[in-house]
């Protein structure tokens, strides 16, 4: 075990955003939401994904504590698909009936550098306002791409506040 420390950006959009993001139109794209999505390949995007990035909360979660959390009423698990493979994900969870928070977000590093971040990010902030929210939140850290806080603030996000957190990491 590992610890590192990291700075957490808390962010909220309040009104839903005018902006259409087109797809990459060199990419055959598809984006579907994954219902009841196994444990296996929720584990397969949250690794791939999330790995370079040191996410680690839900690695030692149990099979039970993570169907708790995956297969709660009102979370949505959203996959990209490139040319007929997996690429990254999005995860919706309402927090209450006013609060959509985007949970999870990004895609595969062999995916990353083509321009399907920030029309993803356009399609999960849709999907978030089409369950009619007061806001929608997400948080980011320094432990993140370096490109993540931009793109959210460019996409509309306010940040609304920050702090501190020591990761405690898996070796």
């Amino acid at each position: 075990m590992r610890e590192i420390e990291t700075i957490v950006t808390f962010l909220e959009m309040t009104a839903e955003p005018l902006h259409h993001i087109a797809p990459p139109s060199s990419l055959k794209l598809m984006l579907m939401r994954a219902e009841n999505i196994t444990l296996p390949f929720y584990r397969f995007l949250y690794d791939a994904v999330g790995h370079d990035y040191n996410w680690d909360d839900r690695g030692n979660l149990s099979d039970t504590e993570l169907a708790n959390l995956i297969h709660a009423e009102g979370v949505e698990v959203w996959v990209l698909y490139v040319g007929g493979q997996p690429a990254g994900y999005f995860e919706l969870v309402p927090n209450d009936k006013n609060t959509i928070e985007l949970e999870y977000f990004g895609l595969m590093p062999e995916f990353q550098g083509k321009g399907l971040g920030k029309w993803l990010l356009a399609e999960a902030i849709r999907a978030a306002w089409a369950k009619l929210p007061k806001r929608v939140i997400v948080q980011t850290c320094t432990l993140d791409g370096p490109a993540a806080l931009p793109l959210y603030q460019k996409m509309g996000f306010t940040p609304y506040a920050q702090e501190p957190k020591v990761m405690i990491l898996r070796d």
